[in-house]
């Protein structure tokens, strides 16, 4: 290419020094003569430029750069001569799909109701207040500063609140996380996503960055303004409030039984709400919203997800591994990893995924439990990931073939034999209620070890204390052996990964849904066992949505899908007759 730029410039696969990344004046000089560079211009006749994605490239430890593409503004008539393997187009920014003004409907508004306000609820009510459809949200949990209150204090060695936890409450369990907004998904609501949060009080570093993440401390806020939003467009949001029943009529969903979380009809605290739509944004945790599902005849089936636990190392030895030299560069940050190894079939179990999830950087565990005497965990980091300790998700795959039933709900009982397995086994290694199940990697790949903390090179993070014990009496024999199997295999990947002195802390059992809530290409649910249709499809009102659905695996592919799920409403998914 060797012409006159024509406006803005989209210039990929750009270069930058380490440098370029420092958030001076010298570092925005650096970036002006590398993309002056790359584009074969002078510096002078680079008018502008805006970062629109910047990814770290460590695959040779001795040459640590940022790889970027950027939006460049040229002097009028600057013929280019990209340099090899850059890339340069006109830029196109865009559009954006969400409603462009508040249009209260004519007559009756449609009267939808959003159950959930992690990010599929947020996002999906957030939608449909703006289309001016005034949606209702119910939270089982408490708003975001109590429930901030709560987990404070459940930390602290106070009591467990069932309502309110790391699991339930404004903003989901996505908001005592890392906050990533990465995803595998290629959705077109996306970007709107993105800007949404920006809008909403987030760094506007996450429009550019490969691997944007929030933190906890930034996402409390966040999620709130988010609600705030909502309620000035006219919508509700309702905390401590639970679905507890639904009416049908036709096959369709007439009414929504509400109460005080906790309460139960039989003590006379329900209310019902008329109902056009009904969004099941319930969550990954909400077991009692899915036997209520079941049974009224709403349509589910298995999922697999994965069971592992969570393992810790000092942040400084990923940093080393992943960078090499150019660990501890202030335009780096904490370094982060993602593996995966594919184990194969045995001759008492087929092949095993085992990988890393949900890596926080310079983070903590927490505790995540969402019923009483059992033991979960997760992890959280804040936005300037600079906790001593780097943690992430050790995963098994499991699916209904480990289930033990072909029951709907036996992934649910799956899980929820591991956890209170995981509190009786810290119980009985002379821990406190709630403490976590612990062991060196070391202590975990001998089997026959005596001391189950030896030689540790973190102190765990986890609040409420762990109990060295031995991880086999909590877990599941196959996902142990898988385990075992994998740890060397992923440390040829990340050297140190496998240290004898990183503490696995358990258990992780959270990663996903464990059923997937059955919906048609009209994204409606099917109900008293009907088949999807090629006209109709679900035609039920009920909405499954995000991860607690099954459709969905974060904040970021949740949020989608609760945007996806709001422009279904809004576009007309519903028969006409029951618009008004």
């Amino acid at each position: 290419m060797n012409a006159p730029s024509e406006g803005s410039l989209e210039v990929s696969n750009v270069r930058l020094p380490l440098d370029a990344g420092l958030p001076t004046d010298a570092g925005r000089l650096a970036t002006r003569r590398a993309v002056a560079a790359a584009l074969g211009v002078g510096e002078e006749d680079v008018a502008d430029v805006l970062l629109l994605r910047r990814s770290v490239d460590a695959r040779k430890k001795a040459d640590v750069h940022f790889v970027a593409s950027v939006r460049v503004d040229l002097a009028p008539g600057t013929p280019i001569r990209p340099a090899p393997g850059v890339q340069a187009r006109p830029c196109e920014e865009a559009p954006s799909l969400l409603p462009t003004s508040t249009d209260v409907r004519a007559g009756r508004p449609l009267r939808a109701v959003v159950v959930g306000a992690g990010p599929a609820g947020l996002f999906c009510a957030w939608y449909l207040a703006k289309a001016g459809m005034r949606p209702v949200v119910v939270e089982r949990g408490a708003d975001v500063d109590a429930r901030t209150a709560a987990v404070r204090s459940f930390e602290a060695g106070g009591p467990f609140d069932p309502r309110s936890n790391i699991q339930f409450g404004e903003g989901g369990a996505g908001t005592f996380s890392d906050g990533k907004l990465t995803t595998n998904i290629k959705s077109p609501y996306a970007r709107d996503v993105l800007r949404l949060f920006v809008g909403a009080g987030a760094p506007d570093e996450i429009l550019w960055q490969a691997k944007p993440h929030i933190g906890t401390d930034l996402l409390r806020g966040v999620v709130k303004r988010l609600r705030c939003q909502i309620e000035e467009m006219g919508g509700q949001v309702r905390f401590l409030t639970q679905l507890v029943g639904l009416d049908f009529e036709g096959g369709a969903v007439s009414s929504v039984r509400l109460a005080p979380s906790g309460s139960t009809e039989a003590r006379g605290e329900t209310s019902r709400l008329e109902v056009d739509a009904v969004v099941l944004a319930c969550g990954h945790s909400a077991r009692d919203t899915f036997r209520l599902l079941h049974d009224a005849g709403v349509a589910m089936e298995q999922k697999p997800f994965s069971v592992g636990v969570r393992i810790e190392h000092p942040q400084s030895l990923v940093d080393r591994a992943q960078y090499g030299p150019f660990a501890g560069h202030e335009a780096l940050g904490p370094a982060d990893y993602k593996l995966s190894v594919q184990l194969p079939a045995t001759a008492s179990d087929g092949p095993r995924g085992v990988y890393t999830f949900c890596m926080c950087p310079g983070g903590e565990v927490v505790c995540a439990a969402s019923e009483p005497e059992s033991v979960v965990v997760n992890g959280m980091s804040r936005h300037a990931r600079d906790g001593e300790n780097a943690n992430s998700a050790l995963l098994v795959g499991v699916g209904p073939q480990d289930f033990g039933s072909d029951h709907v709900l036996a992934g649910v009982e799956f899980q929820r034999r591991i956890e209170r397995a995981a509190y009786g086994c810290a119980l009985a290694a002379a821990g406190a209620p709630y403490s976590a199940p612990a062991q060196t990697v070391g202590s975990f790949l001998s089997a026959g070890a005596a001391d189950f903390g030896a030689g540790r090179v973190v102190e765990p993070s986890y609040a409420r204390g762990v109990a060295w014990c031995d991880l086999r009496r909590c877990l599941p024999g196959f996902v142990v052996d898988a385990l075992a199997s994998a740890l060397p295999l992923l440390d040829r990947r990340l050297h140190g990964f496998a240290d004898p002195g990183a503490v696995m802390i358990g258990v992780e059992t959270r990663s996903s849904s464990p059923v997937r809530i059955l919906r048609g290409g009209d994204l409606q649910a099917f109900c008293d066992g009907r088949a999807p249709s090629r006209e109709g499809e679900g035609a039920s009102g009920l909405f499954p949505c995000g991860e607690g659905a099954g459709y969905a695996g974060g904040i970021m592919s949740a949020a989608c899908d609760g945007l996806r799920v709001a422009a279904a409403i809004a576009g007309g998914a519903l028969a006409p007759h029951r618009l008004y």
